[in-house]
């Protein structure tokens, strides 16, 4: 949101200045008058007032803002920022269009394109990887956030990565699965699971050697604590053994409520 003029009334709010990598606060000097580009994070515009937090929520300032100074709304997901048609946006995203004069397409749009087109099984860095493994009748080892949240990751990535090594004669396909419950629903990973499966009894090989919740394997907060499972599990195969999938990845089944006529 983008207000031009003086910005005189008081408000608290957290100021983030753009660079590169993080984005805090820019201040742009005018011949008369300054420019602020302010970020706030999750404030956004929905005219459906049911379930609206900020629709709810006493905003004097932003009101005056909104009702004495020019502005306009700009789309932050979907295809207006490189995303794929109704797919969430996020900060990252939000932060390397901002200011950029054009869509900037996204590393998830840009992997679609290339399985579509299939240049992503000949990438060389992936062929030469999986080419190595199979030359030494070694295992291929597949990793990483397994969900269609499309956030940090996304499962089709990972399907195709199951496939370029299938393809080039890999015997051996091992499947360690980062599941997600935070860009998808908790306890969502079913489905996926299934799929995953299926894709596997139909290769005739390959099998998902593994699960571990995103919380553990991608810890941002430098909790050893956490990561040390995640590390334990893909090199000294220390954890829970059972069966694909777990229940505890699985949602639970919608209570029925009975009601009698009185």
């Amino acid at each position: 949101m983008i207000f031009h003029g003086d910005l005189n009334d008081s408000a608290v709010v957290k100021l983030r200045k753009i660079s590169v990598f993080e984005h805090e606060v820019v201040a742009m000097s005018v011949s008369k008058k300054p420019m602020v580009l302010v970020i706030l994070d999750g404030y956004g515009y929905r005219e459906d007032q049911q379930d609206n937090a900020i629709y709810s929520a006493k905003t004097p300032v932003m009101d005056a803002l909104w009702a004495k100074r020019p502005h306009t709304l700009i789309d932050a997901s979907g295809l207006e920022v490189g995303l794929p048609d109704r797919q969430m946006g996020n900060s990252e995203v939000g932060h390397v269009n901002l200011g950029a004069g054009r869509i900037v397409y996204q590393d998830l749009t840009r992997l679609d394109v290339e399985i579509k087109e299939r240049t992503f099984f000949a990438n060389p860095v992936l062929t030469a990887a999986v080419d190595k493994a199979v030359a030494a009748g070694k295992a291929v080892h597949i990793m990483g956030l397994m969900s269609p949240g499309g956030v940090h990751s996304h499962e089709d990535h990972i399907m195709a990565m199951v496939e370029l090594a299938a393809e080039r004669g890999a015997e051996k396909i091992y499947l360690h699965a980062f599941l997600d419950g935070r860009d998808t629903p908790p306890r969502s990973a079913e489905k996926t699971l299934a799929t995953f499966e299926a894709k596997f009894a139909a290769l005739g090989k390959g099998r998902i050697a593994s699960l571990i919740g995103r919380y553990y394997a991608m810890d941002r907060d430098n909790r050893w604590d956490r990561v040390e499972q995640a590390y334990d599990l893909l090199t000294l195969a220390k954890g829970e053994f059972g069966p694909i999938p777990p229940s505890r990845v699985c949602r639970p089944p919608t209570p029925v409520t009975k009601t009698t006529n009185s």
